[in-house]
């Protein structure tokens, strides 16, 4: 059912708002990239969402919007209708199992103004229990200035707190492993990772080539917006990113343009994480470069990706 605050904002087009931060998970209303939603037909809405022209830590690189932004919007399109369009209470978990993404890199310039985006989202393969949806997947179209930017699908999982609980099996309170997590080890260098600041370089080296630890920082004031009772799905992302660049950081400035990420299970504080990359082709052309990143811990994996990293340069 639409709320009368939702309602209110898509019919006043002249307010300027967010959605509540709670709607999506954040502390911090800096972080909240959602400003209205509505309910278009069975299943399906339409979210609008700004990006600023500068972001802290998905920058703005070469004139170019971060696409781990659009990931960040999906995000919170996700849980901003599980809440609102599913009636999913809080205190209950997401959990992703597969996200994808394919982008226009034409349409991620920045502009003169922050970037106005359009989402039309439409729901499919929803299970339930009893009335209260446990999951689904959300197609989206994202939309700006009138012209396809991405289309994208996360498929992910709703539990209740019981549920939770046991699933993690001890592992659920989010202060406590937050606090208690390893201090990360040393990152690689700034022009390894293609990140400008240290503490946003999320692999640390090891002695074998294209192999690297996953660096956990419960301190990174974006990644850990809140405490965490595991590694969040953003920051598996920004290793696929940077495990890209890093595999031949003078390919230059590289744009993870399209990717497929299957997360099989909870990536945890307390062991390593390994993060594995190969160049699986090159692509039909030198500018693009498809990519497989896996990330390993206790001997499993805890996702699976393939990307393609395009020169921005031939963009």
């Amino acid at each position: 059912m639409l709320t009368t605050p939702e309602r209110h904002l898509i019919e006043q087009p002249g307010l300027t708002t967010t959605v509540p931060r709670e709607y999506v998970h954040r502390a911090a209303l800096s972080e909240v990239l959602l400003a209205a939603w509505e309910k278009t037909g069975t299943d399906a809405f339409t979210v609008s969402a700004q990006w600023p022209r500068s972001h802290s830590f998905y920058t703005s690189e070469h004139d170019m919007h971060d696409p781990l932004l659009l990931c960040e919007t999906i995000r919170q399109c996700g849980l901003l209708l599980s809440h609102t369009g599913y009636d999913i209470p809080f205190g209950h978990h997401v959990t992703w199992s597969r996200l994808q993404y394919s982008l226009n890199p034409q349409a991620m310039r920045v502009g003169a103004t922050p970037a106005e985006i359009t989402l039309h989202v439409t729901c499919t393969d929803i299970r339930r229990h009893r009335t209260v949806p446990t999951s689904m997947v959300m197609h989206f179209e994202a939309v700006r200035d009138n012209s396809l930017l991405a289309v994208a699908s996360i498929r992910f999982s709703i539990h209740p707190p019981a549920v939770y609980e046991r699933l993690r099996s001890g592992r659920a309170d989010a202060v406590r492993l937050s606090e208690s997590a390893p201090i990360p080890p040393d990152p690689v260098s700034r022009s390894v990772a293609g990140r400008r600041r240290r503490r946003d370089i999320v692999l640390a080296p090891t002695q074998e080539r294209w192999r690297w630890q996953l660096r956990v920082d419960t301190a990174h004031p974006v990644l850990f917006d809140h405490p965490l009772d595991h590694v969040p799905g953003m920051l598996l992302l920004e290793s696929v990113r940077q495990a890209g660049h890093a595999l031949e950081p003078s390919w230059g400035a590289l744009m993870p343009t399209s990717m497929d990420v299957s997360f099989n299970r909870y990536a945890e504080f307390d062991t390593p994480c390994w993060i594995e990359a190969e160049i699986s082709s090159p692509g039909p052309v030198v500018a693009r470069r498809s990519v497989r990143v896996n990330g390993l811990q206790s001997g499993t994996f805890a996702f699976t990706a393939m990307t393609e990293m395009t020169d921005m340069a031939s963009v």
